[in-house]
């Protein structure tokens, strides 16, 4: 498979394989079954990539090359990439011809203190992969991060969360009702990945998506920032205002689309927001 992976995260891409396996399914919301399954380790790992953003700096310090891998569990009302929720839905891509990607930008990405990002879908879910991509990196001088939910960190031992540079974590909400309605999964693994993450002493920044009539009310916003208190690694707090970039993809996916007249958020309510993170001494951006 030749055909070039670079390009963007808002770009619609839906492979002929996850295709057919979404009209069996007869259900594109579903959780298929090749989406959670794990590849075995080996030495040139097939990964499956939506594609490619060279020159990122919102993923990341630095300059960042960000791959955005298929498969998520997550069902995020919000979800910019529903293309990428269907692990077949992606390219199949080595290893090998991932590096040989990454290779061509490698000396810019160390000249910007940059590196490499993997995100999703929910790249856990590719653990193989996405640590051959991550060593082979480290072997290169480029910094690593994982852009995750944590909702399969129990897939990573110790060791190799430990190789990892740095995790943006996104924390959906912190209230276990309102995470459920948000994703369709459960808060718990979440918080269980964060803490571990945080006994090892592993960088974090956190992400949470500021979604107006959704995740915005005080209580909510209290408890997330509780929840980032009191982990000890984490670097910075990131608030990401929603937005309608990703509706687009639903619409020509043809999904209900609930946050069809949802507005982003005023600068008031950002502020607000930020200011319940920094009375707890966080770092808020």
């Amino acid at each position: 498979m030749n055909q070039a992976l670079t390009g963007s995260r808002y770009e619609l891409y839906v492979a002929r394989k996850g295709a057919a396996e979404s009209k069996v399914a007869h259900d594109y919301f579903a959780v298929h079954a090749g989406d959670i399954e794990e590849a075995q380790d080996g030495d040139d790992i097939t990964g499956y990539v939506h594609s490619w953003e060279v020159g990122s700096t919102v993923d990341g310090p630095g300059l960042r090359f960000v791959g955005f891998l298929t498969g998520c569990p997550l069902r995020c009302l919000y979800c910019h990439n529903p293309d990428t929720w269907h692990k077949y839905n992606g390219h199949p891509v080595s290893v090998a011809r991932s590096m040989r990607q990454i290779g061509n930008y490698a000396q810019v990405l160390k000249i910007s203190n940059g590196g490499i990002t993997l995100s999703g879908g929910e790249p856990q879910l590719q653990r193989p992969f996405v640590m051959q991509i991550f060593r082979r990196c480290k072997q290169m001088g480029l910094h690593t991060c994982l852009d995750t939910s944590g909702r399969f960190g129990d897939r990573f031992n110790d060791e190799e969360l430990s190789d990892i540079d740095l995790h943006l974590l996104d924390v959906k909400s912190g209230d276990a009702d309102i995470f459920k309605r948000l994703t369709k999964q459960p808060l718990q693994p979440t918080l269980d990945f964060a803490r571990r993450l945080a006994a090892l002493r592993r960088p974090m920044w956190i992400r949470f998506v500021l979604v107006p009539g959704f995740t915005d009310s005080h209580d909510n916003v209290e408890k997330v920032a509780d929840i980032c208190a009191e982990l000890g690694s984490v670097e910075r707090v990131e608030i990401l205002r929603f937005h309608q970039m990703g509706r687009d993809k639903w619409h020509k996916l043809s999904l209900e689309y609930a946050l069809e007249d949802v507005a982003p958020p005023d600068p008031e309510l950002t502020e607000r927001v930020r200011g319940q993170f920094r009375r707890r001494g966080l770092t808020v951006f």
